[in-house]
């Protein structure tokens, strides 16, 4: 039996009880051991939990894990958060991308502490609207550090309850189905549920070569028994992204200082540290504008994806004189390079390229 967008059939041997009772049990024995996350039984930090969610948003685990160690060293509290310095908490994110999550954790911080006494909402609606904080993870740091049976639907979720009840409709327009095929699942232990839903879809029923035999809802799974698992969940075909470039200009003085500015609040990178660039644009650029007058060389290209588009900057170097004053907006960042600068990844590879040392 399968679902689509007009008939929510289920077949009877998916009974709420019978699955969620059969994935507890499996995550009681198998739960991922990560930083942020309470032992089985014990009380989730609300900090941690939504500290967490918040990095790994479009990023994975294994990338997030020595940010997430760094900031709570730095960070031991929320409050500690809050009195920061903005500028601290995008040098310490420099590098994990989605930038505007780090803008958005400080200002939520701030929020917590300012407004709510140091203490995060423990409602959805709560959680709501506060700066960074969209529909799936309030229902993450809901469930997890309060207990709130609600529900958590991220790409996992939507990948194993799609494959377990053959969801025909394709995402986008899937998520509200997937949503209501969730909630009628969360048991008592919410929290315990939402993670062991997440660790299912990371470790077992992954994207390309998912190990059936060890699901412990392998007997209830529609796509298993239909052979058809890699076909779930279904997706729209995705439009071409168009390539656009760019130039980017390192410029470098004798004591290896490197002329810097910072990109506008609103927009791409909002807020972090960038060497001088052109427009990126559909063609590539033509007629080059640096920053001042020198003696540039090209040294190189760079490519970056960002989530709508692919970019590549061609890269000119520079060696200029000790006397020459950095032209607006820029400035000559310290002795020896930008170390411990807000500089996001596609700004460290241009450095690389012209073999500046960063971050």
């Amino acid at each position: 039996m399968f679902i689509t967008n007009t008939s929510f059939v289920v077949n009877e041997r998916r009974s709420p009880l019978s699955l969620d009772k059969k994935l507890l049990d499996w995550y009681d024995h198998n739960a991922r051991v990560l930083p942020w996350r309470a032992a089985v039984g014990e009380r989730a930090d609300p900090y941690r939990v939504w500290l967490s969610e918040i990095m790994l948003q479009q990023t994975g685990v294994k990338t997030v894990i020595p940010y997430f160690e760094a900031f709570t060293t730095r960070f031991p509290t929320v409050e500690d958060m809050a009195r920061a310095e903005r500028d601290e908490v995008l040098r310490l994110w420099a590098g994990l991308g989605y930038y505007s999550r780090a803008r958005n954790l400080h200002a939520c911080a701030v929020e917590v502490v300012e407004r709510h006494g140091g203490r995060f909402p423990d409602t959805v609606e709560g959680l709501l609207g506060m700066p960074g904080i969209g529909a799936y993870t309030a229902g993450a740091i809901a469930s997890i550090a309060f207990g709130r049976r609600v529900v958590a639907v991220d790409g996992n979720v939507e990948r194993v309850l799609s494959r377990v009840y053959q969801v025909e409709e394709a995402l986008p327009k899937a998520r509200p189905i997937i949503t209501r095929l969730a909630q009628d699942l969360v048991p008592e232990r919410a929290g315990d549920f939402a993670q062991s839903l997440m660790d299912l879809g990371a470790t077992i029923c992954t994207p390309k070569n998912p190990a059936c035999g060890l699901c412990p809802w392998v007997a209830e799974c529609g796509a298993r028994k239909a052979g058809t698992m890699l076909d779930y969940p279904k997706k729209l075909a995705k439009k071409a992204k168009q390539m656009r470039y760019g130039a980017a200009f390192v410029a470098r003085r004798a004591d290896g200082a490197v002329l810097i500015g910072t990109r506008p609040e609103k927009g791409l990178l909002g807020g972090m540290v960038e060497v001088p660039n052109s427009a990126w644009t559909v063609e590539p650029v033509d007629a080059l504008e640096p920053p001042l007058q020198a003696e540039w060389r090209h040294c190189g290209s760079v490519d970056h994806v960002f989530t709508h588009f692919p970019l590549r900057l061609a890269v000119y170097a520079a060696e200029v004189g000790m006397k020459v004053k950095a032209p607006e907006p820029y400035r000559w960042s310290s002795p020896n390079g930008p170390e411990g600068e807000a500089l996001p990844t596609l700004f460290r590879k241009v450095l690389g390229v012209c073999k500046v040392p960063s971050p």
